[in-house]
């Protein structure tokens, strides 16, 4: 049994290094839409997404003729007053030099911390009992889902930034927590 873990493509936001969460429902971009189809992916029975359009629109492209289940708790973080800022308009802004020292720890300003994020989504995931259910399947997700159920599942272990994925890419999770990169 395999779970395709797979963050979403690239949108004008990710091109543009902005922080783009769960405030801005964005879709795939020109060059992000020719990067999926691309991609070449093993076959699943069930496809799981984020609602946010940016999962559902890769989904479709990944996964043609597999509607997608969508899972609420698999949206994107919450970056709070952040949200669709860059690093370049972000810099120098003492809030965002706090959150900085803290390793990315803390809370985003008005948003979710690392640990909330992760939590809710390796709650979704387990919540969906997909060991139990013994079939190939694929979660379209954004970036920190994937870390945060990595982090937890994978084996050998790793720490939550050891997963992080670039658009269009990811893992296949399996059954006894080993994994492989796509």
């Amino acid at each position: 049994m395999k779970i395709v873990l797979i963050r979403h493509g690239m949108t004008r936001g990710n091109l543009e290094g902005r922080y783009i969460g769960c405030g801005t429902d964005e879709g795939l971009c020109g060059q992000g839409i020719a990067m999926l189809r691309q991609v070449r992916l093993p076959p699943v029975s069930r496809v799981y997404a984020s609602p946010m359009l940016r999962c559902l629109q890769s989904a479709a492209i990944l996964y043609p003729g597999i509607s997608p289940q969508t899972v609420d708790d698999f949206r994107e973080c919450s970056f709070g007053i952040f949200e669709g800022k860059s690093y370049r308009e972000l810099n120098g802004r003492p809030d965002y030099q706090a959150w900085i020292d803290s390793g990315g720890t803390a809370p985003f300003p008005g948003g979710e911390s690392r640990a909330q994020f992760a939590k809710r989504s390796l709650d979704a995931f387990r919540s969906l009992d997909l060991y139990g259910r013994k079939e190939d399947c694929a979660l379209v997700v954004h970036g920190g889902t994937i870390m945060a159920v990595m982090e937890a599942m994978a084996r050998p272990a790793g720490s939550y930034f050891d997963f992080q994925v670039k658009c269009g890419h990811g893992f296949i999770l399996y059954d006894n927590g080993r994994y492989d990169t796509v």
